[in-house]
């Protein structure tokens, strides 16, 4: 059985960094794209980091610049760094491979609350 498991997150002051990890079965990460999501109260899941097999990276607009993924598949992890965290990347975060299919989908994890005050 699969198994994603983020840590990492709690509760900032805008413009502070945090450090998100995953650790997954060492199948998920050598196989895939894995990407980190986020979810904020109300809105639809979103995509903002991604890392492909060969670690090439891609950011959303809104994090560009200021979000940091990376991965260590010999510790079958990927972390986002955080730094210049603004009220609007509270959510809670998760994560995945990149594109999520319907045997993915159920590899969502309970995620990481992040938490960011003005």
């Amino acid at each position: 059985q699969v198994q994603l498991v983020e840590s990492g997150g709690g509760l900032v002051q805008d413009g502070g960094s945090l450090r998100l990890s995953c650790v997954g079965s060492g199948r998920i990460f050598r196989l895939n794209h894995m990407g980190w999501y986020r979810q904020a109260p109300g809105k639809q899941r979103e995509l903002v980091a991604e890392i492909t097999i060969g670690g090439f990276t891609n950011y959303a607009d809104s994090v560009k610049g200021r979000f940091t993924i990376s991965r260590d598949n010999g510790k079958n992890t990927i972390y986002l760094q955080m730094n210049s965290l603004k009220p609007e990347d509270t959510a809670v975060y998760c994560c995945n491979i990149v594109p999520v299919d319907l045997i993915a989908g159920g590899y969502w994890g309970q995620g990481s609350q992040v938490a960011v005050s003005s």
